[in-house]
């Protein structure tokens, strides 16, 4: 991890922090007021969306560049798939196998863009109740937001555009929302099942009682 991804993630921390706490009083007196005492999943619920979300848009654009910082050659990546072409290239330049992909900077990159939709494709799941197309849709809106932020230099308030518009971000960041929506499946799954297995016992009692009479 660079000192800049480093710089970054500590920015998003204390967005999170202000963001939070600026949220965290008005959930209170509102769970007090409705409930009578305050809902500990609800505001871990908020916290978890709340780190996310400053954690992922402090990845995605910090840290920013000074206006006199070395501009980009390249500001817009429209080959989908180019991705495998650049570890092909970064293999050859630094004379390594094929076997040796996994450990390229390109694979990496391609991974964590992967992992950074994954907590939101949970989220379409477990909070929000979404189908699969839904989590792909809220995953490639959201990367799409991101790209064209990026190709616009923030909408204009960066000195110039200083992250790359790539087609294969788009897909990678929706195929991680796609991910985590099977894993946020997969938990929802796990978790019906001891009330199943509790339920059944039920079930068969009230059918033999039946029976009887």
């Amino acid at each position: 991890m660079t000192n800049a991804q480093v710089t970054a993630l500590q920015y998003g921390l204390i967005g999170f922090l202000a963001v939070w706490g600026t949220l965290l009083v008005p959930q209170l007196v509102l769970q007090l007021a409705r409930y009578g005492r305050p809902r500990l999943r609800r505001l871990v619920t908020t916290a978890a969306v709340v780190f996310y979300a400053c954690m992922a848009l402090a990845v995605v654009f910090l840290p920013l560049p000074s206006a006199n910082g070395r501009r980009l050659e390249q500001t817009v990546q429209l080959r989908p798939f180019q991705w495998v072409a650049d570890i092909h290239t970064e293999l050859v330049k630094h004379g390594l196998s094929a076997a040796h992909w996994f450990s390229t900077q390109t694979f990496q990159q391609v991974a964590l863009n992967v992992l950074l939709f994954v907590p939101l494709g949970i989220f379409a799941r477990v909070l929000w109740r979404r189908g699969l197309v839904g989590a792909l849709a809220v995953g490639a809106a959201a990367s799409l937001a991101i790209e064209i932020t990026q190709l616009t230099a923030n909408f204009g308030t960066a000195p110039f555009v200083y992250r790359i518009f790539d087609v294969d971000d788009l897909m990678t960041n929706t195929f991680g929302a796609g991910l985590g929506w099977l894993f946020g499946a997969l938990l929802l799954a796990l978790r019906a099942i001891p009330s199943a297995i509790h339920a059944q016992p039920a079930g068969r009692e009230r059918i033999d009682l039946a029976q009887t009479r």
